[in-house]
């Protein structure tokens, strides 16, 4: 089976499922316990379905064996001729970790960044998120210093963008 990942809508039904795995997972990582559906409902309240869409930024849900596996966002930064571009709602559900999705969700988002003008991307995580930081690493990304501040925030990864192999 191949990885297919392509841009979608942020609000349709298949990108919205997604991300409310991506929420619970996380959630219920920082709580240590099950998240709610409620809270992952309260969670999921504040996210920018009008950024995430061209000029501005884009959306991505990839596909294994046709099935929708996973997501992620990209966001330009704010300010005047920013060529930064920030990962959002990067996400791989566990039963296909380890088959190539997140290597290829990582590409599509790259290419989604330089498609909207930047030339780096950047991102921040939590240090319990242990197989999104490996991936991270992996594909080239090295730990910055923070660019942001917040509860969730606790290590920061960036990568200069190359053209595409």
């Amino acid at each position: 089976m191949n990885w297919i990942v392509r841009p979608e809508s942020f609000a349709a039904p298949e990108a919205t499922r997604l991300r409310r795995d991506y929420y619970a997972e996380v959630a219920s990582r920082y709580w240590r316990r099950p998240a709610t559906e409620a809270e992952v409902d309260e969670g999921l309240a504040d996210d920018p379905p009008d950024e995430l869409t061209p000029p501005t930024g884009e959306f991505v849900v990839g596909r294994y064996g046709g099935v929708p596996q996973s997501c992620g966002g990209v966001l330009l930064l704010a300010g005047p001729g920013s060529r930064t571009a920030e990962l959002t709602r990067v996400y791989v559900r566990p039963a296909v970790r380890g088959t190539g999705g997140g290597r290829a969700l990582l590409a599509a988002l790259e290419e989604a960044a330089r498609g909207l003008g930047a030339t780096r991307i950047v991102l921040d995580t939590r240090l319990d998120l242990v197989e999104a930081r490996g991936l991270y690493a992996a594909c080239g990304y090295d730990e910055i210093p923070a660019y942001n501040e917040g509860p969730y925030r606790e290590i920061w990864f960036g990568k200069d963008l190359k053209d595409p192999p």
